[in-house]
């Protein structure tokens, strides 16, 4: 199976999602099959398990070695060893070539089923319990006729296996604070609402950004995130005052459950109070192949996962041109 065609138009709220299985052996000898799900736009293609070259010093147990596939060496991970997982045999395991945060990995799986096109509206944000119990490592849930599929979080278990790849603190000297001359519809740091389900992610953000000087407003999901601008606009509306006196600068992920980002910045991009105020993605998926879909719904920017320091210089950015665009 290779990817090779996103088909979805752009901010449709939909998604593809590719269904595959880790089957294990539990305690009482017996074997349990667990579903799970990755959205396809990650997805470069699904392979028989190549040969495996062993790499000194493997940083974790579950990292298998690499394998050449078209002249690129590419790590190769159990996800049933990461998972924690006794896996059983199975005859023909698949492995799942994967490419986002700008890098390629491969996860070894037990098999792969098909190709789901869902909502983000009926994938559900798991419960803090679920969160819990699956150390953080579920993004969201799926209720299908007889089963559920649990949607993993990918770049936490590539940041847990290669840190570089997370997102990293900032140092506020990175930054200089507005001086207290300096004109308050010019600040150089702004209001902004941001869109994330990730917890870890989303209040790295929040405080990075708030360190450096930012007034920030944190959402879960783009349904927050927009229930949020439609109260700020009605506040705006019934006292009579601009808009961008709540927000200046809106960044969102673009997966998320109910709403991603893509459909969040068509609704803003197609409201006539909205539309002015400048939205920046901060994904995983923001790719060559794939920049194009956030173009479509009108995005003024789009940032590739994990670079925070980039994100609060373009968002600083954005927001300038934004607030020198209302006094022109």
């Amino acid at each position: 199976m290779s990817q090779t065609n996103i088909l979805l138009e752009s901010g449709t709220n939909e998604l593809e999602i590719v269904e595959f299985y880790l089957t294990e052996t539990l305690p009482n000898g017996k074997k349990y099959t667990g579903y799970y799900g990755i959205n396809v736009a990650k997805v470069l293609e699904i392979i028989r398990v190549p040969k495996i070259t062993e790499m000194p010093n493997q940083p974790h147990p579950s990292v298998l070695g690499a394998f050449n596939l078209r002249e690129r060496i590419i790590p190769l991970v159990d996800l049933s060893q990461w998972l924690g997982k006794s896996k059983a045999g199975v005859e023909a395991e698949k492995v799942i070539v994967t490419e986002f945060n700008r890098v390629t990995n491969a996860f070894l799986v037990s098999g792969v089923t098909r190709i789901h096109r869902l909502s983000w509206e009926q994938i559900r944000p798991p419960s803090a319990q679920m969160l819990h119990f699956s150390g953080e490592s579920i993004t969201g849930v799926v209720n299908l006729e007889d089963r559920v599929l649990f949607i993993l979080d990918m770049e936490k278990i590539v940041s847990e296996l290669c840190p570089s790849l997370a997102l990293q603190e900032m140092d506020p000297g990175d930054f200089t604070p507005p001086s207290p001359g300096q004109p308050q519809e010019d600040p150089g740091f702004f209001k902004v609402l941001i869109a994330d389900d990730s917890g870890t992610i989303r209040n790295m953000m929040a405080t990075n950004l708030a360190k450096l000087g930012f007034e920030v407003t944190a959402t879960v999901d783009g349904a927050k995130a927009w229930e949020q601008l439609l109260s700020w606009k009605q506040t705006a509306t019934d006292q009579q005052r601009p808009i961008h006196e709540y927000v200046q600068v809106i960044i969102s992920d673009i997966e998320m459950p109910e709403m991603d980002g893509h459909s969040l910045t068509r609704r803003i991009k197609d409201d006539p109070v909205l539309k002015q105020t400048p939205v920046l993605l901060f994904s995983s998926l923001i790719t060559e192949s794939l920049r194009h879909k956030g173009e479509a719904v009108g995005a003024d920017d789009q940032i590739s996962k994990p670079d925070i320091k980039t994100l609060a210089e373009r968002t600083r950015a954005l927001g300038r041109r934004y607030m020198q665009s209302l006094r022109a």
